[in-house]
Parts: structure tokens; sequence; C-alpha cells
């Protein structure tokens, strides 16, 4: 009863002060509505950034990983902050600058008003099969397991999925289609300091308990029982993510996610400057790291626990595997007290509400902006478009409440929704970063290198296997390598059929929206994410704690002689010599 009772109280306490800071937002304009009144500062941005990306999937998927594979599976985390850093200083600008209040805007500025079409029924397509459905399955398998509702409410399994997909699919619903993104983004805020305090506590909570109730004592038994769990550097042959992936796959997935991602970008583009959205951004970037903490880390932990009998771990069923899916929440079950895992299941659920209301207000700023107003009614009233945005959210909650729950039994549509993330994330990122490279590609290179790359990842991943005939290759791998061959066929088309002009992509038609003055310590804040970065993977490896020769001055060294490495080859690629030739080429 403790444990519903927090989590009603603190589920409560977000839902008003949602209201109280949007009570006075006018919602009937497209920018108030859908892009908060371009009024969000960095605090919210940075929050609501963090707690869009972490859900359900995140906190028991990446977990399960880490208790199956170890500290590998932190490059997911880990490489978003370097995207981020991508974000702040190649997109952001060019976004704010243009106006734009989608990323399919921005493909019309650069390929004309068909790419804009497409890519927007692609998002679309995706975000209702392939995104809200899982997130609100995975949701209600989380919640469920971590309430215990099916004993709680004496009902059995399905009927306890179909309760937990409604209640999530309600409550969301009622944040994203009648508050808008400045209320989706206020609740993130308050959520996510609900879920780093939580979050963070897992851990040290589970370190307390390994150790038998002594924190330092569990520290010694995680450094040196199998201390090559904590080995993040994928070196061995049997590496979850292989060193080659993080640049090859990881690296353009995450670009893809937090550069390209309309869920994503939306939020960027709710600043009121470009300087406090590159500080969000890049704030964002800190706490991905800081996130490995509680993605990563409490999996390991489960993982010891399990091995010294202190923790069971069922198999799965009619199989010897054990359930990795399941570590996470037994873990919080088992060592958070009982006031503490109601105000635990509160921040989850707001993590899940999160990324789901999240994906119904992208998908309605796309009807909306991109379909109704772009093509059915350009005539249309703000108050008109967001009507119509409002109430094809409503209708897409009902039919992802109805999906959800057969994900369990379908495994076509399981595959079809991983299939869509995959087949679609690195050519829609592709075709964007070549318009931004090449000024004087026609339309035509990006309507080749989408149907190419698509078609080429789907067919030699879900088709073949991996298999490329002479050589069998890590996924990872074949995703860099339909990136390169993409660039290749899109740069073969800009040479065949180049613009007689290049391309100037246009400045907001009524002037900027917000002050596009960039943060004057943007910079400095990069550069001590990729110090962070750097450190923290050379203290997880055979340099740090997971070698017994490893040490602080050897950790210290080569992060150092890494950081000095990556500024000299900042300083090369942007020093005058380099970058004025090399934008003429470019452009032309």
């Amino acid at each position: 009863m403790l444990t519903l009772l927090s989590f009603l109280g603190f589920t409560a306490l977000v839902a008003v002060i949602s209201w109280l800071k949007t009570r006075h937002e006018d919602l009937s304009q497209i920018t108030g509505y859908f892009l908060a009144g371009r009024s969000l500062g960095w605090i919210v941005i940075a929050g609501s950034l963090f707690l869009t990306n972490i859900s359900a999937e995140q906190l028991t998927g990446l977990n399960a990983n880490a208790f199956s594979n170890g500290a590998n599976v932190m490059a997911w985390e880990t490489v978003a902050a370097l995207a981020l850093i991508a974000l702040a200083f190649v997109f952001l600008p060019r976004y704010l600058r243009s106006g734009i209040g989608t990323v399919p805007q921005f493909l019309e500025h650069r390929y004309g008003k068909r790419m804009r079409t497409v890519a927007s029924f692609i998002f679309i397509y995706a975000i209702v099969i392939g995104f809200l459905p899982f997130v609100l399955y995975a949701g209600a398998i989380t919640l469920g397991q971590l309430f215990d509702v099916e004993s709680l409410l004496g009902i059995g399994q399905t009927a306890t999925t179909w309760v937990m997909v409604i209640a999530i699919g309600v409550v969301g619903g009622v944040y994203a289609v009648f508050g808008g993104l400045k209320a989706v983004a206020v609740s993130d805020t308050i959520n996510g300091i609900g879920l780093l305090f939580a979050g963070l506590l897992v851990p040290i909570l589970g370190l307390h308990a390994l150790g038998g109730d002594d924190f330092m004592v569990g520290w010694q038994v995680l450094t040196s029982q199998a201390p090559e769990r904590l080995n993040a550097v994928g070196m061995t042959a049997d590496a979850n993510i292989p060193w080659y992936g993080m640049i090859s796959g990881v690296l353009l997935i995450n670009l893809f996610y937090w550069c390209t991602n309309q869920a994503i970008v939306q939020r960027a583009l709710g600043a009121r400057s470009l300087a406090e959205s590159q500080k969000g951004v890049l704030a964002a970037g800190f706490l991905k790291l800081a996130g490995v903490l509680m993605l990563v880390l409490p999996g390991i932990i489960a993982w010891h626990l399990h091995q010294q009998g202190m923790l069971e771990i069922p198999t799965k069923p009619g199989s010897d595997v054990l359930n990795a899916d399941v570590a996470y929440p037994l873990l919080v079950r088992e060592i958070l007290p009982t006031w503490l895992t109601g105000l635990f299941c509160a921040a989850v659920f707001g993590a899940i509400l999160s990324s789901f209301n999240s994906g119904v207000n992208s998908l309605s700023t796309l009807i909306s902006l991109d379909i109704y107003k772009q093509l059915l009614k350009p005539s249309a009233t703000d108050r008109e478009t967001v009507a119509v945005g409002r109430a094809f959210a409503a209708v897409t909650i009902v039919i992802c409440i109805v999906i959800a729950p057969y994900i369990a039994n379908a495994d076509s549509l399981y595959t079809l929704m991983r299939t869509i993330m995959a087949v679609i994330n690195v050519p829609i990122f592709t075709v964007i970063l070549f318009g931004v490279m090449s000024k004087r590609a026609p339309a035509l290179a990006g309507y080749v290198g989408l149907v190419f790359g698509m078609g080429f990842f789907y067919l030699t991943h879900f088709v073949l296997g991996d298999d490329l005939g002479f050589a069998q290759v890590h996924w990872l791998l074949l995703v860099g390598i339909n990136f390169l061959l993409m660039i290749g066929v899109m740069s073969v088309v800009r040479y065949l059929k180049p613009l007689p002009e290049a391309v100037v992509l246009l400045s907001d038609a009524h002037g900027h929206q917000v002050d596009i003055t960039p943060w004057r310590y943007a910079r400095h804040a990069s550069w001590i994410l990729v110090g962070l970065f750097v450190l923290l993977y050379a203290a997880l490896s055979p340099l740090g704690v997971t070698s017994p020769s490893g040490s602080l001055m050897s950790v210290l060294a080569v992060s150092v002689a890494a950081l000095l490495l990556l500024y000299g080859l900042y300083r090369l690629i942007t020093a005058r010599g380099w970058r004025q030739p090399l934008a003429q080429k470019i452009s032309r």
C-alpha cells in the first residue's frame, strides 16, 4: 500500500506542476502547441532530451544486455554524448536558422516538397508501427513486474498487460494531446529529477548488498571477481559491440537518433535561443555519460549477486538460459525499501510516458504541418492545424493501445518494428548529412540514396543474414558499409547531374524567431565531454580497473595522449588552409 501511495503522490505532483507551468500558454497557435512557443530554457531541454530517451526498454533492456555481456554495451549510452555535440554545432544552427518545426521541413528546404512528403510518411509509419506500441508494451511489462500488478489485482497476465497499456496510453495521451510540447517537456524535467535520484540509488544500494552491507567491499567484488565484465572496449572476438562497431554502427545510429529524429530534435527546436538550445543539448550529453551508472552498472551488479546466490534470476520458459530481461526489475524490488520503490516506479512511469507522449506529439506535428497544412489545406489557420494534430494524436493513441498487447504473441509485428527502425535510420541521416555537405546535389541524389540505402540494408541484413558472399560481417559493420555506399551513390548522381547553382538554405521568412547567437562556452563544454568520454573508456579497459596491472597513471597517460591526438586532428581539419578549399570543393 505504501508503494502505491508514494507512486500516486509523485505522479500527481508532476501533473499539478506541469499544469501550473503551462496553464497560461496559448496552445491554439502552431508555435505554441508544437514548439512550446519557442520558450524552453536549457534545463528543461536537457531534462526532456534525457527522459525522452530513457524508457522501460532502456532501463530493462540495456541492463539486461549488461547482465549478459558486461560493460561493453555502454557504447549505446556513451557515444550519444558525441552525437549530441554534432547536434549542437552542425545541425541545430541550420535548423533554427531555417525556422523549421519538423525535420522533413528541412529536407524540403534542401531537396524540395516531394522529399518532405516522402520523409514525413516514413517517419509517421515508423512511429505508429515501430515505436509507440512497443513503448506501451515494454512499459506495461516493466511496471507490471515492479508493482506485481497480477497479484495485487488478482487478474491474469493478459489482463494485467491490458490494464497497464491502457493506463499508460491514456495518461500519456492527456499530456501530449492537451498540453502540447511544453507540458511534455516540463513533466519530463520533473520526472527526470526523480529518475536520476532513484536510478542512481539502485547501483549504490546494489553494491551495498553485494558487499554484505558494505559498499566498499561490494566495489572490491565488482573489480576483483570477473573483472572482464567491466571491460568496455570490445577487443575480444565475442564482444557484443566490437571496437570497430562503435565507429561504423553505433555512432551512425546515434547520429540519426539525436540529430535527425523528430521526437528528439523537436525539444531543441523549442528553445528560446540557439545558445539555450546548445546548453541544453550539451548538458544532456553529460547526463548520457552519467546514465551508464543507472543503465549498465545495475545489470553487472545483478550478475554478481546472482553468481553469489543472493539474487535468483529465473530461466526462460522451456529453456536453461537465464531470463536477463527480468534482472533489473528483480534487483530493484530486492534492494529498494517499500516507500522508495513507489517513487522509483513513478519515475519509471514518467520515463515511459515521456517516450510515449514524445512520439505522439512528434506524430501530430508531422501530420499537422507536413501533411495537412502542406498537402491538404495550405490555407488552414493555426487553430485548425492544431485541432487536426490533436484529433489525429487521439486516434493514434487508441490504435496503439489496441495493437500493443498483441506484441507478445505476434512475432511478425515485432520483427516488422525492428526492421523498420533498422532500415530507415541511417539512410535518412545520410540523405540529410549529404544535403548539408554538398550544396549542388540534386533532389535525385536524395531519392536514389534513400531507396538504395533502405533496400541494401534490408536485403543484406534481414534476407542474407549479414552474409555478403565473400565475408560474414557484424551487423554494425554493415551499417557503416551501407553509409559509405550511400555516400558513393549520391556522389555519383551529384557528379552526373549537379545543380546549376549552389543551394542556399533559406532563413525563416518571418525573420528568426529565436536568437541564433551561439553559446560562447559551447566548444569548452564539448571538449570536456570528449575528455570524460576518453577517460571513462581508459578507466574501463585493460589499463584501468579491469586489469590487476592497471593504474591511475596509465589511465591518465592514455587519456591525455588520446585527447591531444583528437585536438590535433581537430585543429588540422579546421585550420584556415584546409577549411576554405574543402568548403569550396563541397559547394561545387
